[in-house]
């Protein structure tokens, strides 16, 4: 019996949301065994789940598990809208790079050439005084500018806040609420200027708000706010309709819910996804579908084109999915704790991208995937991953925030490949 019953994918403007493609005996004995993990941890703690496998431009696997709100009992949907946290940042980022074919955006370029307030930005730098030893902190000029290509691969010397980030500089985001929603992306540039970088540009990865930064970058190019740039020129022209910055009133009931924590009596903290924000964050403040996002991974996967409509090319595609980190680049103290296999350090087999990690090693990582692949995560639950190799796309939709999520999709990533392979059998 084959693992896999394949329905072939459309282009954007012939359908609506993807229907689920076979019933559970049809689908075969290998991703039956994903509905009965699925199922059992639902039951055990996961509230629910989604989950979506495509390989060679047909879906192999698309359903729906446990409780879009399981304090409601309301059964989860294959509609269902979720928060998908630092998947924006790819979506982001390809409109950074439309911007760049049409000659608009000078990705090798100062950032302060697009946003002024970044020209004289200064490192924190600790050091030793030579004589008595003690530690002194002192803030030294950029040695070279910060460009947008530091910004799409996190070499920017900028932070996130805590918990995400770590130190003396991501405290002072934190205490300056760089990230409030009640404020734009012009005014959180504002406040961003006025913090020193916590390294030098071009030396050191850390994952930062240097996404939300490009988001406004985009603004200051395009002349239009960023929830109206990604809407006309990335989610519309590739049929994601359920895409964006926030979740309409005809949507409202489509929203999946994180689960109340028993041991506080609350839920976790997750935005409001029906109000519309101020803060258009390009680095996390983005809500959708899996099957928009599958959309959006075939147009990657496909070379920068779906259906009739193209973003980009396969030469800027073939840039974005390439390594661009130096070799020897410097890592944040606490990053391999926090990332894990997802890190893009050599120890991992991986690097970054424009956008988003990729492999650059098919061994090294503990988790199966082929040279060439590429991917990322979003604190809320939401992965995605495509092997061009493979011709393969792998998305998980939950809102189960950090670390608990990091099982599911470590298990999810081993069990698309197990019915790969037996598909091919």
């Amino acid at each position: 019996m084959p693992a896999f019953t394949f329905e072939k994918i459309s282009p954007p403007e012939n359908r609506g949301p993807i229907p689920p493609v076979a019933n559970k005996k049809q689908r075969g004995v290998v991703v039956k065994i994903l509905d009965r993990f699925v199922e059992a941890r639902v039951k055990r703690s996961l509230k629910g789940e989604k989950g979506v496998i495509a390989r060679n431009d047909k879906i192999a696997y698309f359903q729906a598990f446990g409780f879009r709100d399981r304090d409601q009992k309301i059964a989860m949907t294959t509609d269902s809208i979720f928060r998908i946290a630092s998947m924006s940042k790819p979506i982001v980022s390809v409109g950074a790079m439309m911007l760049a074919e049409e000659g608009k955006l000078d990705i090798g370029a100062p950032v302060f050439n697009y946003l002024p307030e970044f020209k004289d930005l200064q490192v924190r730098v600790e050091q030793s005084d030579s004589v008595t030893g003690k530690k002194e902190t002192v803030m030294q000029p950029q040695l070279r500018p910060m460009t947008v290509q530091d910004l799409l691969r996190h070499t920017a010397g900028l932070v996130y806040p805590p918990p995400t980030g770590n130190g003396p500089v991501s405290d002072a985001y934190r205490d300056a609420n760089v990230l409030d929603r009640n404020t734009t992306l012009a005014e959180m540039v504002t406040k961003i200027s006025t913090l020193p970088l916590a390294h030098q540009p071009g030396e050191v990865w850390e994952y930062s708000a240097s996404v939300d930064v490009l988001g406004r970058v985009i603004e200051v190019v395009s002349g239009m706010d960023l929830d109206r740039f990604i809407e006309e020129r990335v989610t519309k022209p590739m049929g994601m309709t359920s895409t964006g910055f926030y979740v309409r009133e005809a949507d409202r009931d489509r929203v999946a819910q994180p689960q109340t924590d028993p041991a506080i009596g609350k839920r976790p903290p997750m935005f409001d996804a029906t109000q519309k924000p101020k803060l258009f964050s390009g680095g996390g403040g983005l809500v959708s579908t899996a099957s928009d996002y599958l959309q959006f991974c075939e147009m990657l996967l496909h070379g920068g084109k779906l259906g009739d409509a193209r973003l980009l090319s396969q030469s800027t595609i073939d840039l974005m999915t390439s390594n661009a980190l130096k070799p020897g680049i410097g890592y944040s103290a606490d990053m391999l704790r926090r990332f894990g296999d997802i890190g893009p350090t050599p120890a991992m087999g991986q690097g970054f991208g424009l956008g988003f990690a990729v492999r650059t090693e098919t061994g090294q990582n503990p988790l199966p995937g082929s040279a060439g692949s590429f991917y990322w995560t979003g604190s809320t639950g939401t992965t995605f991953f495509v092997d061009p190799k493979q011709q393969l796309i792998i998305i998980m939709m939950i809102q189960v925030p950090v670390p608990a999520n990091h099982f599911y999709r470590r298990a999810v990533r081993y069990l698309a490949y197990q019915s790969v392979s037996a598909s091919l059998e």
